[in-house]
């Protein structure tokens, strides 16, 4: 007598590459795909598939703390990746376990570093060697950045379109302007609480860079008024500038970006003396804030 009660099938029955991999994984967080390999061996084995296909790795997804080991595992056989992100991973992350990911990785469009002290110059050497197709790098906070590493960036990585360079304290205008001359497509930079980028910077970024929308100058002293101008004149796609703690940048030059609707992180002086007349005397109804 035949059976009419419909089989069960198992997860593991689903074609693994054209199913489970693309359209079944990819959803799960990858904490638990890695919890996960541990159901069985079949599992094991499929979460390995997984991860040496995997186009994006993000470190906070896993965790506060990924240790050293699981990190190195985790990407032996990755050699597809697009995005990879290692924010905060100074604890751990050094040349010895990102340079070998790097250089397996050539489709590279993102690179995030931020943080990651313990890592050299040799690191950027080996992602502009390595990343031809690179988009977006941030390496905020890296202090270990040096014009020499940032050079080869430049020469090698003439697609970048965003980078952070806050912190980079090593850095002057001659690496800025080198990077500005080679990196012409940039849309987005950051050189903030860098006490030697200064005016010939700005201004080679303005002059390179056509397609730039937005900058981040904060805390960059040296910036003046001239440099401000000199982006108003060639930046007509600037979207958002930010100056805050540049003592030496006045309303006077801020004032053509700004009634061209440019995001500023400053206010009008009118409009900062009215708030501080607030603060000192209290509520005052009579005075209206929205000028």
């Amino acid at each position: 007598m035949m059976s009419l009660t419909p089989s069960r099938g198992c997860l593991l029955d689903l074609p693994w590459e054209d199913i489970l991999v693309p359209h079944i994984l990819c959803h799960l967080p990858l904490q638990q795909l890695l919890s996960l390999q541990r159901v069985s061996k079949s599992f094991q084995s499929l979460i390995q598939l997984y991860l040496a296909n995997m186009r994006c790795f993000d470190s906070s997804k896993i965790g506060p703390a990924i240790p050293r080991a699981a990190f190195v595992n985790l990407l032996k056989d990755n050699e597809v990746l697009h995005q990879l992100v290692l924010q905060n991973c100074s604890d751990w992350l050094t040349d010895r376990e990102l340079l070998p990911v790097i250089g397996q990785n050539h489709h590279l469009q993102q690179i995030q570093l931020k943080g990651c002290a313990q890592l050299s110059r040799h690191a950027l050497v080996a992602i502009s060697l390595s990343c031809p197709n690179l988009r977006r790098l941030s390496l905020a906070h890296c202090e270990w950045v040096d014009s020499l590493s940032l050079r080869s960036l430049a020469d090698h990585c003439k697609a970048l379109e965003a980078v952070d360079l806050t912190a980079c304290r090593q850095l002057k205008d001659e690496a800025i302007c080198y990077l500005a001359q080679k990196c012409s497509k940039l849309k987005s930079v950051s050189l903030a609480v860098n006490a030697n980028v200064g005016d010939v910077a700005v201004e080679e970024i303005a002059k390179c860079c056509p397609e730039l929308e937005h900058l981040d100058l904060t805390g960059c002293l040296r910036v003046k008024n001239d440099s401000i101008r000199v982006l108003a004149e060639y930046c007509p796609k600037l979207r958002s500038l930010k100056v805050k703690h540049c003592h030496n940048v006045a309303e006077s030059s801020l004032s053509i970006l700004r009634g061209r609707g440019v995001e500023l992180d400053v206010e009008p002086p009118l409009q900062r003396a009215l708030v501080l007349l607030q603060d000192v005397v209290g509520f005052a109804p009579f005075i209206n804030l929205q000028i």
